[in-house]
Parts: structure tokens; C-alpha cells; sequence
């Protein structure tokens, strides 16, 4: 069900998160002090690509607050905006709702994904 259900995201919208994640990360890679940020960026990418069958977990350290800070100024906030719109198009129809809320779960993260940690189920 899980390879179902990604392939299925992957289609509705789950290509836009992670070409999006993907070039932002590419950006912050271009600098050597913003190459963590990059870093974080691409595993981001790769759980957009396919998030059903993984759980994410947030701490809350004080380095995770400023880098998130950083963060929602250069870049974050349009992912955030990305995730909102493409969840709350798919949460039009029946058939979308389970994938707008997963689009919203992303959402969160995009708003805050430094301190998250990303965990198989």
C-alpha cells in the first residue's frame, strides 16, 4: 500500500515538492556556509518524493530555532506557500484528501525542518 500510495503522491504533486526542494537546496549549496542548509534540503527532497511509510520528529534545540529562522527568510516561505496551495487544491475531491494532508504535513516542514528528524515506519 505504501508503493501505491508514493507513486500515486509522486504524481499529485509530490514531483512539484520535490523539484522544489531540490533546487532550493541546489541555491544553498552554492555557498560553502550555506552547504548544511543544502544538505538538509536533500533529504527533504527525498521524503517529498516518497513520504508515505516514514514519520517525522521535531526537536526543539536552540541552533534548530536560529537555522529555521534563516531558514523562513531565504527560501522557506515559499515552500510553505507551495505546500499550502498544492493541499488545499488536492483536498478539493474526495479522492485527493489523504494526499492535501499530506501536502499540509509538508507544509510544517518546510515551515520548520530544521530539528526534524525523519524515521522508517
Amino acid at each position: 500500500m505504501r508503493t501505491l500510495g508514493n507513486i500515486i503522491w509522486f504524481i499529485l504533486g509530490g514531483f512539484i515538492s520535490w523539484l522544489s526542494w531540490g533546487f532550493i537546496g541546489i541555491l544553498w549549496s552554492v555557498t560553502i556556509i550555506g552547504l548544511p542548509i543544502g544538505k538538509q534540503c536533500f533529504k527533504l527532497a527525498k521524503l517529498s518524493a516518497a513520504p508515505f511509510g516514514k514519520e517525522v520528529y521535531f526537536s526543539d534545540h536552540g541552533a534548530s530555532f536560529l537555522l529555521n529562522i534563516l531558514w523562513l527568510i531565504f527560501g522557506g516561505f515559499v515552500l510553505v506557500v507551495e505546500e499550502v496551495t498544492l493541499g488545499v487544491g488536492l483536498c478539493l475531491t474526495i479522492i485527493g484528501i489523504p494526499f492535501g494532508l499530506q501536502h499540509f504535513k509538508q507544509a510544517k516542514l518546510a515551515f520548520l525542518p530544521f530539528g526534524a528528524e525523519i524515521f522508517r515506519i
